[in-house]
C-alpha cells in the first residue's frame, strides 16, 4: 500500500480557512492519496466550526471535517501524523507554528481572517464560499501534481507557487 501525502493546514482559530481547505481536499481526493489535517494557535482555536464555513460548505455541497477545531499542539502529538506540507493559511500565525515532525515542506497561501472582521453573516458567508472556490483551484492543482518519482525540491517549489493563483 502507498503511503498517503500529509497535508496540513494552518490558521489562527481554526474554525474557517484551515477547515475550508481540509474539508476540500478530502472531497477532491478521490484516490485516497492525501490525509488532510487543520489546526489553529493554541489559546486561540475556536470551539466550533465558524458558521460561514459551515454555509460555504453546504452550498459546495462538501462535508464538513469530522474532527472538531484543534491547536497544533493537539495535532503534534498524534502518534499517526505524518505531514509531508504544512500550508499556512494565516502569515500572523506562522512564525508563531512548532517544529513539525518529520521537517515537512512549508507554504504560505494567505487568506484574509474573516472570522475578525466582524463582517454581518451574509456578507462572510459570501466571502468564505469565494474563499473555498479560490481553494479549490489550489487544491485542484495540488491533487493533480505527481507525487511519486518527482524532484522533491521541485514538487516543494510547486506548493508553494500555488500561493500566486488569483
Amino acid at each position: 500500500m502507498q503511503k498517503r501525502i500529509g497535508v496540513v493546514f494552518v490558521s489562527r482559530r481554526n474554525t474557517l480557512r484551515s477547515i475550508l481547505a481540509e474539508a476540500c481536499l478530502r472531497h477532491l481526493d478521490r484516490e485516497r492519496r492525501f490525509a488532510a489535517y487543520s489546526c489553529g494557535q493554541p489559546g486561540q482555536v475556536g470551539r466550533t466550526v465558524h458558521p460561514a464555513a459551515a454555509t460555504a460548505l453546504a452550498i459546495a455541497a462538501i462535508a464538513v471535517p469530522p474532527t472538531p477545531p484543534r491547536s497544533w499542539d493537539d495535532l503534534v502529538r498524534l502518534s499517526s501524523l505524518r505531514a509531508d506540507f504544512v500550508i499556512s493559511l494565516d502569515p500572523a500565525v506562522e512564525e508563531l507554528e512548532p517544529r513539525w515532525p518529520g521537517q515537512p515542506a512549508m507554504a504560505e497561501w494567505a487568506y484574509p481572517d474573516l472570522a475578525a472582521t466582524g463582517a454581518e453573516a451574509g456578507d462572510m458567508s459570501h466571502s468564505a464560499t469565494l474563499m473555498l472556490l479560490s481553494l479549490r483551484r489550489r487544491l485542484e492543482l495540488l491533487v493533480s501534481l505527481p507525487m511519486a518519482g518527482t524532484d522533491k525540491s521541485a514538487l516543494n517549489a510547486d506548493v508553494r507557487d500555488l500561493a500566486h493563483l488569483r
